[in-house]
């Protein structure tokens, strides 16, 4: 274009350093996005450019001119470029240059697919209540359109919901596409969002989804209940005010304390199972005496049987 002569802008000034970001939605292209460091009041253009890192000795042979690529603007995207058919697992050195009618600057920045590999938010967010269940909310959504459908490179995700009254979120992991809150508050309105993530936790979380709301059920109380409780409660009140009141208990409260009631028990117990004991000894020692006098008795008879039988003989008779 026609270039603009520098003394009729006093602020005109050749380029600054440009400040350079790159993000990959996917593993197949990342892109980056630049700023100018001032505004130099001069038609400015850009030249980017990337080159891989590390090349093999066959990518050396099969790139022509150079391993210098061309990181694709976009016009429609003003301040972008592509780098496409990037590998997942390779790094790269971008190159973002300004250039006005003064000068040039430019911004060299190493790009690794891993690190910024950042999903974008997950699309389709449905949340709806379960039905008989006031504690629960279904939610299901999708994968970003600009993922991939490879089984290789899996995203996982994590929910956050809150009722719309409070401010502290809840959240949760999963790897489906499918979750069910089960601490929902019955009756309040929740709002939800998702977010999404490299199976494999490389980068970054995407950005949170919009917002879906969604509230859960609230159960009516059973009408036959209620009324079987009124009825009981009406009759108990009823039966209560006919009654008289039952005289105070003389008794005096028992106050002590259980543990100490459990050890006099025990103690007692104890006591009890030794009295028993000394009581079978002794009956025990009582029969062994009763036992052995029984067995000495009959030779003492049959002694006293024969000196009586001797002195009914006649004297001859002894001698």
């Amino acid at each position: 274009g026609e270039l603009l002569n520098p003394d009729l802008h006093p602020g005109a000034a050749p380029p600054g350093v440009p400040s350079v970001w790159c993000r990959a939605s996917d593993y197949e292209n990342f892109s980056c996005s630049w700023a100018a460091a001032r505004d130099t009041f001069l038609p400015t253009r850009y030249i980017t450019t990337y080159r891989k890192k590390s090349l093999t000795r066959e990518e050396k042979r099969r790139v022509q001119g150079g391993p210098v690529g061309l990181c694709l603007q976009d016009p429609a995207h003003p301040g972008t470029c592509t780098v496409p058919k990037s590998e997942f697992w390779s790094s790269y050195r971008l190159n973002v240059t300004e250039v006005n009618p003064l000068g040039a600057s430019f911004r060299l920045l190493d790009v690794t697919m891993q690190a910024i590999l950042k999903p974008d938010p997950p699309e389709g967010l449905v949340v709806e209540p379960v039905p008989r269940a006031p504690r629960r909310l279904r939610v299901h959504w999708q994968y970003p359109a600009s993922w991939p459908k490879e089984p290789h490179f899996q995203l996982k995700f994590r929910l956050q919901y809150r009722p719309v009254m409070h401010r502290a979120w809840s959240m949760v992991e999963t790897a489906n596409l499918s979750e069910v809150i089960t601490d929902a508050f019955s009756g309040l309105e929740h709002v939800v969002q998702v977010g999404a993530k490299d199976f494999l936790d490389a980068g970054n979380w995407s950005e949170w989804s919009a917002e879906a709301r969604a509230t859960p059920v609230t159960v009516p109380p059973d009408p036959a209940a209620t009324a079987s409780a009124e009825t009981t409660t009406e009759t108990g009140l009823e039966r209560a005010a006919h009654e008289p009141s039952p005289a105070p208990n003389p008794e005096p409260i028992d106050r002590s304390d259980p543990t100490e009631r459990i050890a006099v028990l025990v103690s007692l117990g104890v006591f009890a199972f030794v009295v028993l004991a000394a009581v079978l000894f002794v009956a025990l020692l009582v029969w062994r005496r009763a036992r052995s006098q029984g067995k000495e008795t009959p030779e003492k008879h049959d002694f006293l049987a024969a000196a009586v039988h001797l002195k009914t003989l006649p004297k001859a008779q002894i001698l």
